[in-house]
């Protein structure tokens, strides 16, 4: 392990050597954090108390370095120019611009590598919202645009040539996939399913976003979008004011404040709907098993899943439909999930009978909401959902990341990875905690010492996913309704568990400025329905800004 760890170091600063003789002045500088930390100890907020905000492993300008010559010659003129053509634009509004000959998918892929530098290497808008971008970026932007002017007939809803950025749990070839620990710093997997169909459909694999460490199965008291290898993620509508919610941090922020088209998270219990709630993005949590797991580093095979997180409905579906696939090696996919594919359809919602859940009908944003369904004809009804008990959820991840990251590590990571499972992953920590987890890791300690056999497991987990289904279907059938209204990710833990899908839409923002979305929940493999409604819904209250600090 010391062996290791020195390795880790010569790496850090032979990086830094080389980027030293390649720029005599490169963009990103090491920040003064002690002044920002100050102002956070101070936050009324204890989440918002970070110790650190920049990785203390990592030189940021190795992100850009393999595109420092396109770079140099890609000039702030052109990039004004391309702003308004690209920032905010949907996946249909890329695809038209670029058929009109506006601009090439190479040079929307270096727009994007060119902004991330500039938002990165600013001390007053920085948001440590990427971890890697993959090096063969821009040669795959320019086979897109090699097999456009071939005369291939591109989709308007496609996602060809669409830069896209992966949650750093999310296996892409030609570079680690982390989770953001330094375990896995060297994991250079091999493509997950899901990215090969990415590629498949000719989207762009830019890089890799930051998240919540080990997907926030990790420590108690981190905050949420903290990894020892991306750092401390940031809100772009407010620093210093907004947590990121988690643990697809990166992924709610990059596409909040554009850093790629669309980006990909995953979620185990609100760990898409968090972020692109609290980011003002949109963010489809699937049914588990309609979107293969394989590749991607796990906490729970009951409850992981993949999904999107974009700034629009329409771009969550295409870029669900771009990941579908039945995946053999994913024993939780049934064979529904084999040519699954969402519909753009102007769905009336007459008719439409939503459940409002009465707890949250005194948030405003909430109400304001209830009002655009009414007024437009869907019929609205009350909910009290039954009380749910959840005790032994925390054990029940625990027991399946014992037994669920050994099998990845096992299948999927590469030789230079010295971790085999829990207790491992727990003693490289050990070594160096001041670094490798300056937050502790407290479920980390919690699942080395749990014994639970496979019985008890298995017992557990009829329990608590048995009791949320009852729950959910029970007022779902009984008031036969089509949607259940909710917010952010504040009944995802019942929805995860049920294994009933969720989207989450940007419905406006607090006094404060805070973002706040809509979170509509259907019975299982109904992604369609949230996708009509969330399409009206959108529409109706086109909430979504641009965060101020990032036009």
């Amino acid at each position: 392990m010391q062996k290791i760890s020195g390795l880790l170091a010569i790496m850090v600063l032979g990086y830094s050597a080389n980027l030293a003789c390649a720029a005599e002045d490169p963009p990103w500088q090491a920040f003064d954090e002690s002044t920002d930390l100050a102002r956070l100890a101070q936050h009324p907020n204890e989440d918002m108390h970070f110790r650190l905000l920049q990785s203390k492993v990592v030189n940021k300008n190795q992100l850009w370095l393999a595109f420092n010559d396109v770079l140099e010659n890609f000039s702030a003129q052109r990039y004004a120019s391309l702003a308004p053509l690209i920032v905010e634009k949907s996946v249909v509004e890329l695809q038209d611009a670029i058929a009109q000959s506006l601009f090439s998918y190479e040079e929307l892929a270096t727009f994007y590598i060119y902004r991330l530098r500039e938002v990165e290497s600013d001390p007053e808008r920085y948001l440590n919202a990427v971890i890697s971008l993959l090096p063969d970026a821009l040669e795959q932007a320019r086979a897109a645009d090699a097999t456009r002017l071939q005369g291939r007939e591109i989709s308007r809803e496609s996602l060809f040539g669409m830069p896209v950025l992966l949650k750093d749990n999310i296996g892409a070839s030609g570079v680690a996939t982390t989770a953001g620990a330094l375990a896995l710093q060297n994991n250079l997997s091999a493509d997950a399913f899901i990215t090969s169909q990415l590629k498949a459909a000719g989207a762009v694999i830019l890089g890799k976003a930051n998240l919540s460490e080990w997907a926030y199965f990790f420590c108690q008291s981190c905050p949420s979008g903290y990894s020892a290898l991306g750092g401390q993620t940031l809100n772009p509508y407010g620093r210093f004011d907004f947590g990121t919610g988690g643990s697809s941090s990166g992924s709610g922020v990059a596409v909040a404040a554009n850093l790629a088209v669309v980006t990909v998270g995953s979620e185990t219990s609100g760990s898409i709907l968090s972020p692109a709630s609290s980011n003002s993005a949109v963010g489809l949590k699937p049914t588990t098993g309609s979107l293969s797991r394989s590749g991607v580093v796990p906490i729970s095979s009951t409850l992981d899943t993949a999904g999107p997180i974009t700034r629009t409905v329409s771009d969550a579906a295409l870029l669900f439909n771009a990941m579908a696939g039945f995946d053999q090696r994913d024993t939780a996919m049934p064979m529904i999930s084999d040519g699954m594919q969402l519909q753009l359809r102007d769905v009336p919602l007459m008719g439409k009978r939503l459940g409002v859940l009465t707890s949250y009908t005194g948030n405003a944003l909430y109400a304001e909401s209830l009002s655009l369904f009414s007024a437009n004809d869907a019929e609205l009804v009350d909910v009290t959902l039954s009380d749910f008990d959840s005790n032994g959820f925390g054990e029940l991840l625990g027991g399946d990341m014992q037994r669920d990251l050994a099998s990845y590590l096992e299948q999927w990571a590469s030789a230079e990875v010295s971790v085999s499972g829990i207790a491992e992953v727990q003693e490289f920590n050990n070594e160096d905690p001041d670094i490798r987890v300056p937050y502790g890791q407290a479920l980390v300690d919690m699942m080395a010492e749990l014994e639970l056999s496979d019985e008890e497991l298995a017992e557990l987990r009829e329990r608590l996913q048995g009791g949320a289904r009852q729950v959910l279907d029970e007022a779902f059938i009984e008031q036969n309704l089509d949607v259940l209204l909710s917010i952010n990710n504040y009944s995802a833990g019942i929805a995860a568990l049920a294994n009933y899908p969720a989207l989450t839409i940007p419905m406006g923002y607090t006094e404060e400025g805070r973002p706040m979305g809509l979170t509509l929940i259907a019975p299982s493999f109904q992604e369609q329905a949230l996708i009509d409604i969330g399409l009206q819904f959108e529409r109706l209250s086109a909430a979504r800004r641009l965060p101020a600090d990032y036009q």
